[in-house]
């Protein structure tokens, strides 16, 4: 293995940038404002969070399936994110008491509505010329697009940024990302970097919560803990031909969504809590599966996303990882709701660079691509 070529080489000049982050999971807008060494290395200075309006979450929900009327939709859903980007950018610069103009960029990730790989396409939205208006910083946006046009996955983005923050060259390391769909990095001593996506991180549990509690999320688990899981449906679930995939392999809402979980749930489902108990049970087998797959028992497991803060989920990987060693990205610095916006900022500050930022190792693509599309402010 290999790191791609230009992607360990620091970006010079470094600066202050911010990154935003809105993910598969919809529970909410996290924005940081990181301070980009020569080292390569990303320092967060500040960092906010926004909650997303209930029926700006609902119709970013509705646009990941077709439907009628979605270009309409997708753009008018497009500015009101821009909207509360600016918002976010804006509480982020006061916090660390930054004025807007000593910012180099705004790295966007965008909210994904449809990531099509197999048909030579990805589309997130959050209008990023609209930002640039309202924030009057120079915006990179638009990160997949051409890893995907190189014949790539355009996902996992962050294996690049997890090995400038956690690697070490005295351990193998992996870092298992807990969003609404599970990425995992794999990170060799000698500076090798592969990545996957693992299958459902937190998207199923949030789904089902909200459908039978109205809730967002089950708050570190404790629902969950409450049951044990169905065996039958565990069975059912993890017959999912993306699990036995071979990497490089991404994958979103379009196969993880309600109408995957309730054609196998049918009219055999069990209890609520039962389900919620199974699901909860599928993200930590389908993620421990591909790390005991992939990496070696002395690895060392970070963990970061929002599922790294519910307890539960933990500790059944710390059990099923077991004998290697399960940490937080906290224990180096960066807290782990914080990692990946704090990888938008850094992939912005490659963009601006023109330095590579996609490797083929884990996304498949023909070579090594500076990724990201820049709306000057």
């Amino acid at each position: 293995m290999s790191v791609a070529p230009g992607v360990g080489e620091a970006v010079r000049g470094g600066g202050l940038f911010i990154g935003l982050m809105s993910g598969t999971s919809l529970d909410g807008i996290d924005a940081v404002l990181a301070a980009i060494a020569d080292d390569d290395r990303a320092r967060v200075r500040a960092h906010v969070r926004r909650a997303l309006p209930d029926d700006l979450r609902a119709e970013l929900l509705a646009l990941c399936t077709p439907a009628a009327n979605e270009i309409d939709r997708a753009a008018q859903a497009g500015n009101r994110l821009a909207a509360l980007y600016a918002e976010a950018v804006g509480a982020a610069l006061v916090a660390a008491g930054v004025e807007a103009g000593a910012v180099r960029a705004i790295g966007c990730h965008g909210q994904t509505v449809r990531h099509r790989p197999d048909r030579c396409y990805t589309v997130q939205i959050g209008n990023p010329a609209l930002l640039a208006e309202l924030t009057a910083i120079t915006v990179v946006a638009d990160f997949r697009s051409r890893d995907v046009a190189a014949g790539g996955q355009g996902a996992p983005l962050v294996p690049a940024f997890h090995a400038s923050a956690f690697g070490s060259a005295d351990e193998p390391r992996v870092v298992l990302n807990l969003g609404g769909i599970a990425n995992v990095t794999l990170l060799a001593p000698e500076g090798g970097v592969r990545g996957f996506d693992t299958g459902p991180g937190m998207c199923l549990l949030d789904l089902w919560i909200q459908r039978v509690q109205g809730k967002r999320f089950d708050d570190r688990g404790a629902w969950a803990a409450g049951a044990a899981p169905d065996a039958s449906l565990l069975a059912r679930l993890l017959e999912e031909p993306f699990f036995a995939q071979a990497p490089p392999k991404s994958s979103g809402r379009e196969l993880f969504n309600a109408a995957w979980l309730d054609q196998r749930i049918a009219d055999r489902g069990p209890p609520p809590q039962v389900v919620q108990a199974t699901l909860l049970e599928l993200t930590a087998l389908s993620a421990a599966h591909a790390i005991g797959s992939h990496a070696p028992s002395r690895a060392r497991v970070i963990l970061c996303g929002g599922g790294a803060r519910n307890d539960a989920l933990r500790s059944r990987l710390a059990t099923l990882l077991a004998p290697r060693p399960v940490d937080t990205s906290d224990r180096w610095g960066l807290a782990a709701e914080q990692v990946e916006a704090a990888a938008f900022a850094w992939l912005a500050a490659r963009a601006l660079a023109g330095k590579p930022a996609g490797l083929p190792a884990v996304t498949g693509a023909r070579g090594a691509r500076v990724l990201g599309a820049i709306y000057p402010a």
